[in-house]
């Protein structure tokens, strides 16, 4: 049975974990635009800050595995969590600036409970890019992400059930839908992450 052999460098696991350390930003910042009171230019703009942030730390990745004759694991796998954790913040972004140009008249108290999913799953992901270096207790991590990604989806339903309910003016619908969506897909691309964690783990051990 043949050794693995695993490089020493740290620096793409450093760079995971800070691509993560990003969307727990961005997840913060999506909070913040939801509350009552928000200075939104002012969150917007640190929201584009962050995203931008956000992109240098993938540009990095793709450089350094770019530069790397052996990497820690499968090439197409690290594109792969790269451009997803890319992703996550782009749609949070998207959120905010939406938000931002649409100026809804109201702004759904359930949207709280999509956005509370959104937290979560980045904290979880913070946690774990750093496991990737021993993979351990990762299952953890993708089975969790999994529940939540369920929860969002059945938050996403009722949320546009309740848009389509006739209680809101046809405009504000047409915005808020734009809104929950943008958060959806940011909820989605978690799960993404989380079944190339999965991939990335089977393959290791």
């Amino acid at each position: 049975m043949g050794l693995k052999f695993r490089p020493v460098d740290a620096s793409f696991y450093e760079l995971f974990t800070q691509s993560a350390g990003h969307i727990l930003t961005g997840a913060g910042l999506l909070a913040e635009m939801l509350a009552d009171g928000a200075d939104r230019e002012t969150v917007a703009s640190r929201m584009r800050d962050a995203e931008h942030a956000a992109d240098e730390t993938t540009h990095a990745i793709i450089k350094q595995v770019n530069s790397t004759f052996v990497t820690p694991f499968d090439r197409e796998d690290i594109y792969d969590l790269a451009s997803g954790l890319d992703d996550i913040m782009d749609m949070m972004d998207e959120a905010v600036d939406l938000i931002l140009l649409y100026e809804p008249s109201v702004l759904p108290s359930e949207l709280s409970n999509q956005v509370e999913v959104i937290q979560r799953c980045a904290e979880l992901t913070v946690e774990a890019m750093p496991r990737l270096k021993s993979m351990a207790d990762l299952s953890e991590y993708w089975i969790e992400i999994n529940r939540l990604e369920n929860q969002g989806d059945k938050s996403f339903r009722r949320i546009l059930a309740s848009l389509f309910s006739g209680k809101y003016e046809p405009m504000d619908v047409l915005k808020l839908k734009d809104i929950v969506t943008s958060l959806e897909g940011a909820i989605d691309c978690f799960e993404k992450i989380a079944n190339t964690v999965e991939q990335i783990a089977v393959k290791e051990s």
